[in-house]
């Protein structure tokens, strides 16, 4: 599995410089443009309910979620599906004494580390605005990977038998971007209509938004993080337990 990591490191040594730029000015940008600007506009609005704080308090942690859940579903899919390909990665890594577990184990670990490291640029960012501090915005940043994860190991699972990467597309138009609107990210569940609720309450990104969210703010309780933590950790059991049986199936027919 170290190995697996170590050549995904490697593929990593080459472009860390953009990623990392990118890791750092758009969340700066979503927070000057959204959190502080029409953050602006919408405290002014008594009528909006956020819990008695900032527009940009409330909407950071949440971005913070959503990035993760991008950042995580992108590495996972694309980068999996490419080298599940003919002339992929994973075809190489096949002939040597890697299983299908290690070659898995190896790239999802990767994957955890760049959403790591993309979710602790965006928290820096979060601490310069002193949205959090201190220990929240490390309980914040565990609550960021955990919901990067719990994306990650059920899009390999699905993408490592991919043949085609237009269903990746469909999938991140007709999925992920309806779920980083409509999860609590921009604005609280509570502007929804009712029957809508429901819907959003059973989302991964609702959890983790309002994991990361509690964190950052200092209002998380015992019995609803512990409810988050386990909608989540039961995503990236689940998916890591179906890309063992999809990974064998891929790699050795």
């Amino acid at each position: 599995m170290w190995r697996e990591f170590g050549y995904w490191m490697t593929q990593y040594r080459r472009t860390w410089r953009g990623t990392i730029v990118i890791s750092v000015a758009n969340p700066l940008l979503f927070l000057l443009g959204v959190g502080v600007g029409i953050g602006h506009l919408v405290d002014r609005q008594a009528s909006v309910p956020l819990a008695g704080v900032s527009y940009l308090a409330f909407f950071a942690p949440g971005m913070l979620a959503a990035a993760s859940m991008q950042t995580a579903f992108l590495e996972a899919s694309n980068r999996v599906a490419m080298a599940a390909g003919p002339d992929g990665a994973y075809r190489g890594a096949t002939t040597t004494p890697l299983s299908p577990a290690q070659i898995m184990g190896g790239h999802l670990l990767f994957i955890a580390f760049r959403v790591a490291t993309s979710s602790a640029a965006f928290t820096l960012v979060m601490l310069a605005f002193r949205v959090t501090g201190g220990a929240r915005a490390l309980g914040t940043l565990g609550g960021a990977l955990l919901t990067g994860m719990a994306f990650a190991a059920p899009a390999a699972a699905w993408a490592v038998g991919l043949r085609q990467s237009r269903h990746i597309h469909a999938v991140f138009r007709f999925v992920i971007m309806p779920m980083y609107l409509f999860s609590g990210t921009f604005f609280t569940i509570t502007q929804l209509p009712h029957w809508l609720r429901p819907i959003v309450y059973v989302l991964p990104l609702y959890h983790g938004a309002q994991l990361c969210r509690t964190l950052s703010l200092g209002t998380a309780t015992v019995a609803g993080t512990a409810v988050h933590v386990g909608v989540l950790a039961a995503l990236v059991l689940a998916g890591i337990v179906a890309a063992r049986v999809t990974y064998r199936r891929r790699l050795h027919p």
